[in-house]
């Protein structure tokens, strides 16, 4: 090996998208715009998962870059052109692209719209570092009529590196080769220069804001109040993102149906909160979790809060149902708080440290009387108040606390589920003490067999009319079995063994003739 070779370590290794070579914010995005397109036309299972949420068919993806387009005397080029086909169906969407900190702008928005519509096709999709709010919400306003039968969507570098990761590493490619094309656009991505930022300022609005909530001077109406309650929410979907993208699920913020009908509402009420609290309130879903984590941030108390509510067990004492929560909470910290509320009340009725709880469970249960309905588990960490990422920055002291809770917290945390019905065991009849037995009617007995009706009894007489007396060979008929007699005479009672009854040739008669002991001999 000579000297050259001996330094290999060193040397870069060759890639299929270099980041090598960009010398501007235009080589930028064209790269980044090529290398996205050219991975969704090769690598299917990532082209579908991009592309069926926005409505396409799952079908055959084809992907161009800079297609000329007539826009009157001038021609326009979007950065690309995506297409689908299934059979006879067809999906085809313009492609917008933006990276570093380019915003997109709404005229141009608005006049790719126009094309597409003239052209027949279905949408525009922009991809940018610009975080929507809400889900499905676009980050720029274009005029809504534009929108009547073209579709806006817009996809941020963080949401398509995420579906690329979950893709590739959890979902899986069925082809070697593709997964390993699909592994490296995941690291020109992931590289500082391609351009694809992640979530790392509050915006110029949270300064003054931040100032004017912790002076107690803010007001619901101030400028940049909206900006920074949209910034808030979109800090909270890319949490919800990051997550995702490590724990390989949809991990999404979760809103009201009406805040999700008209985004207005979600931003007044955060502006409401931030103006007479001081805080800014949110939720996320994760799937499969016992329930939503709700993040809670006071900047004037300099906090963050992460809880979640957890119903109780149905079952069992309050000590019971308090031991129960605590012995799921192996790697949650001491400083973890959990709060007790019982049926009938809203406000919490007891509140104790997870510390404590472990060795006294009974400090939470003040009345033994109540029953205990649900627990509120929550996490409060410190809270940065600067825009940007780093040291003391907000973002992060967010997605800190978020990642933290679910690691330490949520991840163990099952809910309650009733023990299945056990079968009925079969038991064996045992002797019944004689004390026990009753023969009361029960209605576990069956009916009762119909009682045999017994026949009269007459003494014979000498004295009283009626038949002769028995004769030597009759009383001889105790002890020999004639069966069913025929002839009238005297025969064995089948009542009584121990005296002879009448027989008068068709049925038994009431005389009744006792025999003394030995007289049968």
């Amino acid at each position: 090996m000579n000297g050259a070779e001996s330094d290999i370590d060193t040397w870069q290794e060759a890639r299929l998208i270099p980041t090598s070579g960009i010398n501007g914010g235009e080589e930028q995005e064209r790269r980044a715009t090529s290398a996205l397109l050219a991975v969704m036309g090769s690598v299917k299972e990532f082209g579908r998962a991009l592309t069926q949420p926005l409505g396409a068919p799952a079908g055959v993806v084809q992907t161009f870059i800079e297609v000329p387009f007539p826009d009157g005397d001038r021609k326009v080029y979007p950065d690309g052109v995506i297409r689908v086909r299934r059979g006879q169906k067809s999906w085809t969407a313009l492609v917008e692209v933006k990276t570093g900190t380019a915003t997109l702008d709404p005229v141009q928005l608005e006049t790719y719209l126009d094309v597409a519509r003239v052209a027949g096709y279905d949408a525009l999709l922009t991809i940018s570092n610009e975080i929507a709010p809400m889900l499905g919400r676009h980050p720029t306003p274009v005029d809504k009529r534009r929108l009547r039968t073209v579709a806006l969507h817009h996809y941020s570098w963080s949401q398509v590196l995420t579906e690329a990761v979950v893709q590739r590493e959890h979902r899986g490619v069925a082809d070697p080769d593709q997964a390993w094309i699909l592994g490296e656009l995941i690291r020109y991505l992931e590289h500082g220069r391609s351009g694809a930022l992640e979530f790392d300022d509050m915006g110029p609005a949270w300064v003054p804001i931040r100032d004017a909530v912790l002076d107690g001077t803010m007001k619901p109406g101030d400028s940049g109040a909206a900006t920074v309650a949209n910034r808030f929410d979109a800090l909270l979907r890319y949490a919800s993102l990051r997550l995702g993208r490590q724990l390989g699920t949809n991990v999404i913020p979760l809103v009201s149906r009406k805040e999700q009908a008209d985004p207005g509402l979600r931003v007044t009420s955060l502006v409401e909160s931030l103006s007479t609290r001081g805080t800014l309130t949110g939720a996320i879903r994760i799937p499969e979790a016992i329930g939503p984590v709700t993040v809670t941030v006071d900047l004037r108390a300099g906090r963050v809060t992460c809880h979640v509510d957890v119903d109780a067990p149905r079952v069992g004492k309050p000590g019971t149902r308090i031991n129960w929560l605590v012995k799921q909470l192996t790697a949650a910290p001491d400083a973890l708080r959990i709060e007790v509320f019982a049926a009938y009340v809203k406000a919490s009725v007891s509140a104790e440290l997870l510390g404590r709880a472990r060795t006294d469970p009974n400090s939470l249960v003040l009345d033994p009387n109540r029953e205990i309905r649900s627990f509120r588990v929550a996490l409060d960490l410190p809270v940065g108040l600067k825009r940007g990422r780093g040291k003391g920055g907000f973002p992060d002291s967010v997605l800190f606390a978020v990642e933290t809770f679910y690691a330490d917290v949520l991840l163990t945390l099952r809910s309650w589920t009733a023990k299945p019905p056990r079968m009925r065991e079969e038991t064996t009849d045992e002797p019944v003490a004689e004390q026990l037995v009753s023969s009361s009617l029960s209605s576990q007995d069956g009916p009762e067999p119909a009682a045999a009706e017994r026949l009269p009894v007459v003494s014979w007489s000498t004295t009283l009319p009626g038949p002769r007396g028995p004769s030597r060979r009759e009383m001889r008929h105790l002890t020999s079995d004639l069966g069913a007699p025929e002839a009238e005479g005297w025969y064995a009672d089948p009542e009584e063994a121990a005296r002879l009854r009448w027989w008068d040739g068709t049925t038994w008669s009431p005389f009744v003739y006792p025999v003394r002991s030995g007289a049968s001999s």
